[in-house]
């Protein structure tokens, strides 16, 4: 998985697309435009016959081969932002490697050295230069500063906290005072990754955070409890609080919506 720090801090989990998925789509893509050059082709020398000038007709067969594995690659490729019918099939769009769209620049670079690696080259450059590196690229994303990142990917319900057994007493009477959005942000955060940290720095962070939610919670839980379980009662009952506020008021929204409706005098 890749990981890009935005401007604003944020860290993106960008996952590439691996080597077998992008050769699948690159057959796609390859197929399609090599059975419409190869029409293309046949057509234009039924059209044009055998009275037709050699040289023009040589140059018409190679303006039609560069037309179709360079110049409309190209060009789906940028209009499309990184798109191509096997990448759309397989999911996939090309990105740079910040994780921001491709420009026409972009698509030029892959789609010139793309003639070399996937065509004249029958793959073999392509996947040479695939095996040494993590993301799957071959030349041209290396020269053009991309790689083919997976857009459809299955994504597992996340695992809300919930109370601990033996805090469950104290939680429902503790009073959780206005929690702010931000510290809630982070504690939440840390919930989630919480399981793939190092045991040391979990524990660091767990008890940074339980003393910041410490000043809007009374009274304290009671002794000897882990500060991340104490983040997770903190974190559920929080939640439950929520959701029965925002359910009550939705209940009353919809009554006070069912009397403004109701005809009057019951007719």
């Amino acid at each position: 998985m890749s990981h890009v720090v935005t401007g604003e801090a944020v860290v993106l989990e960008l996952r590439p697309a691996s080597f077998g998925v992008r050769s699948l789509s690159s057959i796609i893509d390859a197929a399609v435009y090599v059975g419409l050059m190869v029409l293309t082709l046949v057509l234009l020398a039924d059209t044009l016959g055998t009275g037709f000038d050699a040289a023009a007709a040589q140059a018409l067969a190679v303006a039609t081969v560069a037309f179709f594995l360079a110049v409309l690659p190209i060009g789906v490729e940028a209009l499309t932002r990184g798109k191509s019918l096997g990448r759309l099939i397989m999911g996939l769009r090309i990105v740079r490697d910040d994780g921001g769209s491709i420009r026409f620049r972009h698509a030029l670079v892959r789609g010139l050295l793309g003639v070399f690696e996937l065509y004249l080259m029958v793959g073999s450059v392509a996947f040479v230069a695939a095996l040494f590196n993590d993301q799957s690229k071959r030349v041209g994303d290396m020269l053009a500063g991309t790689y083919s990142m997976r857009e459809r990917v299955g994504v597992l319900p996340r695992q809300l906290p919930q109370v601990p057994a033996q805090l469950q007493p104290w939680v429902r009477l503790a009073d959780l005072g206005r929690l702010p959005e931000s510290l809630a942000r982070r504690v939440s955060g840390f919930l989630a990754q919480a399981p793939k940290m190092i045991p040391a720095s979990r524990y660091q962070l767990a008890v940074a955070l339980a003393d910041e939610v410490a000043g809007f919670v009374a009274p304290p839980p009671p002794p000897g409890t882990s500060p991340e379980l104490y983040l997770m009662a903190v974190m559920a009952e929080r939640r439950e609080r929520d959701f029965t506020r925002l359910s009550r008021q939705h209940a009353s929204a919809q009554e006070r919506s069912r009397r403004l409706h109701t005809l009057p005098f019951g007719q």
